[in-house]
């Protein structure tokens, strides 16, 4: 605990963090102004009764911040954005000017994230479509002039860009990564009303099963945090090198590579696919046509929180997206290749393709654990609801996952932002 909280006690104490810090507090709080702002023409009341019945419905508003249960202008969240993170990365694989751009160091990054910034609108259009037929179909929302119909659509599409823009100004002016940080904030934000529709809803025949529930939370925030900060050390030793006079190298470190390497985007990413055939076939299911309309709720009973297909495609979704985005995201080619430029080798392995061979062989194995760890705790609490009987809390696990990630991510950066300003101290 107080490895955690030393760093922010200790990040007020500089200006230039501290005001970082506030701004990061007054993006959250416009954010959680405007996720209270309702468009016009739904029946919140029956909405919220909609949402009491319906898990999948609960699981969506957590990770939309608690926007879609007020139906407010910033309804869908940052789902279309990362829907459109998903599939840019999926292209990158397929088409070699992407791959090519990707690697182009920050240019090819910002390309890449305004290609994200754009197809995010499209999606975002669409899902308001989406939303508003299936709020009709459940008689949320009356039927509205196609005038009507399109304002609702601009305005749910302009808070998503909106939303999309506090994260960037998070990430650019603030501290942590913008967009995590909007979720986590809205997953916080929904806690209390979670844990209070719990509180009475339990009886004194569930007060065991809570303790167990409780317990089973502690241990899982505990594993979240020691695979996260689990480490594989890589011995990496240097040759002497002599120019001129001087004598360079003959030292040693170590290369780590973290058992969890993508960190929280795997559970976003996974969440994300996995809510879409849930939706898209309760929109579905209102055809008239009979085979469509069964088709559609079959595929609505699989995908069902309380179902075991919907579990184990959650589970595989998980670990699939741990691999994706550590391929992503770390290179054993290009770190074999730097790791050569200076002179450095792996006790063992030959320098160039052996060492990207057997850093891959690595990674591959340490992630595996990670992958099977993160896919286990995403589907933890549904398995505990069904012995417990607490279904109120089940929508909140997953964001269990994102919250201790991003506050662990958070409180590094703030480590290293501390340390970049000691030794900016010592310089002076």
């Amino acid at each position: 605990m107080d490895k955690i909280l030393s760093p922010i006690i200790n990040s007020f104490k500089s200006r230039d963090i501290r005001k970082k810090i506030l701004f990061t507090a007054f993006i959250f709080f416009v954010f959680r102004l405007f996720a209270h702002i309702p468009i016009p023409g739904v029946d919140i009341q029956r909405l919220k009764v909609l949402f009491e019945q319906s898990e999948f419905l609960g699981l969506l508003d957590i990770f939309s911040g608690g926007t879609l249960i007020n139906f407010s202008v910033m309804a869908l969240g940052l789902n279309p954005y990362i829907n459109a993170s998903i599939i840019l990365q999926l292209l990158t694989m397929v088409f070699p000017k992407l791959e090519e751009l990707s690697k182009e160091g920050e240019y090819g990054r910002e390309k890449i994230n305004q290609y994200t910034r754009f197809l995010t609108v499209p999606l975002a259009a669409l899902q308001s479509i989406g939303m508003y037929a299936l709020l009709k179909s459940q008689g949320v929302i009356g039927t509205l002039s196609p005038l009507t119909l399109i304002a609702m659509i601009i305005t749910m599409t302009a808070g998503t860009i909106l939303l999309m823009w506090f994260g960037e100004l998070i990430s650019e002016f603030g501290i942590g990564n913008g967009i995590s940080l909007l979720i986590f904030a809205g997953i916080v934000g929904r806690l209390p009303l979670a844990i209070g529709r719990t509180i009475t809803t339990i009886n004194q025949e569930m007060i065991i099963n809570t303790i167990v529930f409780v317990i089973v939370g502690i241990l899982v925030v505990a594993g979240i945090v020691f695979i996260n900060e689990a480490v594989r050390q890589i011995p990496v030793n240097y040759a002497k090198r002599i120019r001129g006079n001087k004598i360079y190298g003959g030292s040693s470190s170590y290369l780590p590579l973290r058992l969890n390497q993508a960190g929280v985007i795997p559970i976003i990413f996974a969440v994300s696919i996995v809510l879409i055939p849930s939706l898209f076939g309760r929109f579905v299911e209102q055809i008239p046509n009979p085979m469509v309309s069964q088709i559609a709720r079959t595929v609505v009973a699989l995908f069902s929180t309380e179902g075991i297909f919907y579990n184990i495609f959650y589970f595989l979704l998980v670990v699939g997206f741990t691999y994706f985005y550590t391929a992503v995201t770390f290179n054993p080619q290009k770190i074999s290749s730097e790791i050569q430029k200076y002179g450095g080798f792996i006790p063992g392995i030959r320098p160039g393709t052996p060492t990207a061979n057997y850093l891959n062989y690595i990674l591959t194995r340490i992630t595996l654990a990670g992958a099977i760890f993160l896919g286990v705790v995403a589907v933890m609490p549904s398995v505990v609801q069904r012995f417990s009987g607490i279904s109120q809390l089940t929508i909140g696990g997953t964001g269990i996952l994102i919250v201790v990630s991003v506050v662990l991510e958070t409180v590094k950066q703030l480590e290293s932002q501390l340390l970049t300003r000691s030794y900016e101290g010592f310089l002076k």
